[in-house]
């Protein structure tokens, strides 16, 4: 499965939809997901917004729990990739990141540095 570098500048704003959830790699067995090395996957449920488009959301998959990632709030998403993938006639696209993480607050408006 090859993966394809997505540019996160081009998806204007991100915000968390869901907040983390441990990814399960099956549904009746309730067996979370793990990496090579042991540790849980995670996944987070992103909306996106480009300038002029419908919001949309994607779920990404990233290893090791995003700390300080809740729900409504803009998130930065580094390393983000998407694969393709086909599965008898079902077929679609899956998103993993290398991290995601809150982003920085904005300064607040008409507040300018010094006195």
């Amino acid at each position: 499965m090859q993966s394809i570098p997505v540019d996160t500048t081009r998806l204007g704003v991100l915000r968390c939809a869901v907040a983390p959830e441990p990814k399960m790699s099956g549904f009746e067995t309730k067996e979370v997901k793990t990496d090579r090395d042991g540790n849980t996957i995670y996944t987070v449920a992103v909306m996106v917004r480009q300038d002029g488009r419908r919001v949309s959301v994607i779920e990404i998959s990233v290893t090791g729990e995003p700390k300080g990632v809740v729900e409504g709030a803009e998130v930065r998403v580094t390393g983000l990739e998407a694969f393709s993938w086909a599965m008898g006639d079902r077929h679609g696209i899956s998103f993993r990141a290398a991290a995601i993480t809150p982003a920085p607050a904005a300064a607040p408006a008409g507040k300018a540095g010094g006195a």
